[in-house]
């Protein structure tokens, strides 16, 4: 029963993640860790994060922006793997914080960038891929982080979702790999990682239907929504831990 709930709990959150590319973690990482405990469930999280990264790119394959996906990643890889060594010497409230405020206040600051007709460039991908490389090493999951730098680079859609998760995808795959080499990525934990991620590969070819209908307007407006709510959570959860 209790891989179960992980499945439809994943098939939801893939889904989810699959329309605005990012909030699968934010929905599984509370029942991983119900169901595996804390420190199995990070690394869960980790290699299920993989699987769906990789789904979405299967999806949208031909509207990926690779130069934009290696110069996010160039600097992105790195820092990840970095970040996940010091996972534990950080405080997680003050980084939950850090987080939440970040992403409030990048909504006002997108429509400010959108009404000025300001865009990121190449060098300001490598520079976020950096900083949100190494936050993604250490907390569960920095896709929110992410989607406000993609978006202000002018991509939307398929291309945004494509690009977005080419660029995540080697990032997961550095953490998974320290992971692993710090022994906490048993091969135990490996395969309860890929069922996770059957449910939420699953999901991002479900929502491809749903992207193709939306408008960019109307897909702005729903990643506002996505990052106010993510920001929230955060603020709340370290407020109350």
């Amino acid at each position: 029963m209790g891989y179960l709930f992980v499945l439809i709990v994943g098939l939801l959150a893939g889904t989810l993640s699959g329309i605005v590319g990012t909030g699968s973690s934010i929905m599984l990482m509370p029942v991983l860790i119900y169901q595996f405990g804390p420190k199995q469930a990070v690394p869960i999280m980790a290699v299920a994060a993989v699987m769906a990264n990789f789904s979405r790119i299967l999806a949208w394959w031909r509207e990926v922006d690779w130069r934009a996906c290696a110069a996010y990643s160039i600097t992105g890889i790195p820092a990840a793997a970095l970040g996940a060594r010091t996972l534990l010497a950080l405080p997680s409230r003050a980084v939950d914080i850090a987080i939440g405020l970040f992403l409030i206040a990048m909504v006002p600051v997108r429509h400010w960038l959108t009404r000025h007709q300001l865009k990121a460039q190449l060098w300001h991908l490598a520079l976020g891929g950096a900083i949100i490389g190494y936050l993604t090493g250490i907390v569960v999951s920095t896709g929110p982080l992410s989607v406000p730098l993609f978006l202000f680079y002018g991509l939307t859609k398929g291309a945004f979702l494509a690009t977005e998760a080419a660029s995540s995808l080697g990032l997961y795959l550095s953490k998974s790999v320290t992971f692993e080499r710090f022994g906490a990525l048993t091969s135990d934990v490996a395969l309860k990682g890929v069922i996770a991620g059957s449910s939420l590969m699953a999901g991002a070819f479900i929502a491809k239907r749903f992207v193709l209908r939306l408008k960019p307007d109307v897909f702005r407006l729903v990643m506002d929504g996505i990052m106010l709510a993510a920001g929230a959570s955060l603020l709340w959860s370290a407020a109350t831990r």
